[in-house]
């Protein structure tokens, strides 16, 4: 399943994987799962967001009892120029968990599932997990239809042209009811399980973290991403002298430092990894920058003051340098607490398995809203993500297989 997946969306000059929403690349990868599903006998369908879904005893559309299906997965795209790991790792672990199971000759008791949400990693249309935000009801048919690319293509559009009928997408409550847990598999963002990485400094079970292959997630980051605009006036590079300038490259540049710092102090999260710049001439001063922030913290309180704190330098710095600063929040999402009595009975079924934060949104986090839901981490040596650098040992995603599969007998066999 890996080999075949690999070479799907890589860039040749990079080595990165640009799989995003609704391109070429993702339907390549779609058909994939589907025909992962049907060499498996599973009833294969698509709901109205255009999640894909595997089942094993049931269907999510038809037929079973309210909350007695056990879902794992997770998603097929990447952000630009990502790894190969990230959301991969947790669909092929899936199917090959199920695959475990039939070794071992259990028969579940429960339905099964495995899952591929839509455009989790936001990279295309600049939010994060709308498949599953869609389906769960945090956002609505309007907002999403109001989606769109750096091309101007909506989302919507970009549905009904790679074949998925875009009238229907909305919450979906009663796939939801259907569902009882959902279990997502991850390469871990960071390197809280590496040997030779940080100790944990979440919870009492933390502490012996390092050396482990796989570890069990107790909370997400509150984390989200904020447009900053600002507005200069375009000029000539060699004619325009320095003290009439209206350059917004400057006061874009102080922010980013800024965001740095008031990040460091406040032992949370900063980074602008998305700019645009017009006229963007080499030889005239910008009239617009534009710079997307993605911020995240232990707390909300430590969340909010952050931002506040990073908008203030920049209004502060603008007015110094003639340059208006208008700051649009464009998503956000509060602290996810994974359900306490699911992650201790995983944990104790991994022979205490460490539990470990994380500041990286998922699809489970979108979902635990809504159903009880848990993440399993498998070690990344490096800690390196949303990267071509990112890396998992083999012998390491196959204990993650194994510890995917003792969830599942767990869970679906009561």
């Amino acid at each position: 399943m890996w080999r075949e997946l690999l070479p799907v969306g890589r860039s040749a000059a990079t080595g990165g994987y640009r799989r995003h929403a609704w391109t070429g690349a993702d339907a390549e990868c779609r058909a994939w799962f589907r025909e992962q599903a049907e060499a498996r006998g599973l009833a294969y369908e698509t709901d109205r967001n255009g999640n894909q879904w595997a089942w094993l005893g049931g269907s999510g559309g038809s037929g079973g009892a309210a909350g007695d299906a056990v879902v794992t997965g997770s998603h097929l795209d990447s952000v630009p120029d990502g790894g190969a790991f990230d959301g991969p790792l947790g669909v092929v672990s899936a199917f090959a968990a199920l695959d475990e199971l039939h070794g071992r000759g259990v028969r579940p008791a429960r339905p099964l599932a495995v899952v591929n949400f839509a455009d989790e990693e936001g990279a295309r249309f600049g939010l994060a997990c709308v498949g599953s935000r869609l389906a769960a009801g945090q956002l609505t048919a309007e907002q999403a239809r109001e989606l769109r690319d750096d091309s101007g293509v909506s989302l919507p559009q970009a549905m009904e042209r790679a074949g998925h009928d875009p009238d229907a997408i909305g919450p979906d409550p009663e796939r939801l009811a259907r569902i009882g847990v959902f279990v997502e598999l991850h390469i871990e963002q960071g390197r809280n399980l590496a040997a030779d990485g940080p100790p944990a400094a979440d919870g009492a079970d933390t502490a012996s973290a390092g050396g482990r292959a796989v570890g069990v997630a107790s909370a997400i980051w509150p984390h989200g991403r904020w447009r900053f605009d600002f507005h200069g006036e375009a000029n000539h590079a060699g004619t325009t002298r320095l003290e009439d300038r209206r350059d917004p490259m400057l006061t874009y540049a102080n922010t980013v430092l800024a965001a740095r710092k008031k990040a460091r102090l406040a032992g949370a999260l900063a980074t602008f990894g998305k700019v645009a710049v017009e006229p963007n001439g080499v030889n005239a001063i910008a009239s617009l920058v534009r710079g997307w922030l993605d911020s995240r913290a232990p707390d909300e309180e430590t969340l909010a003051a952050v931002v506040a704190e990073i908008e203030r330098s920049a209004a502060e710095r603008g007015v110094r340098d003639g340059v208006r600063v208008a700051v649009t929040r464009e998503s956000a999402t509060p602290v996810v607490e994974f359900a306490h009595g699911l992650r201790d009975r995983i944990a104790a079924r991994l022979g205490g398995a460490p539990v470990l934060p994380t500041g990286a949104g998922h699809d489970a986090g979108i979902l635990s809203a809504e159903i009880p839901t848990a993440m399993l981490f498998v070690r990344n040596p490096t800690g390196v993500s949303h990267s071509p650098a990112e890396s998992a040992q083999e012998d390491d995603c196959v204990a993650g297989v194994r510890a995917l599969a003792d969830v599942l007998e767990d869970l679906a066999c009561p």
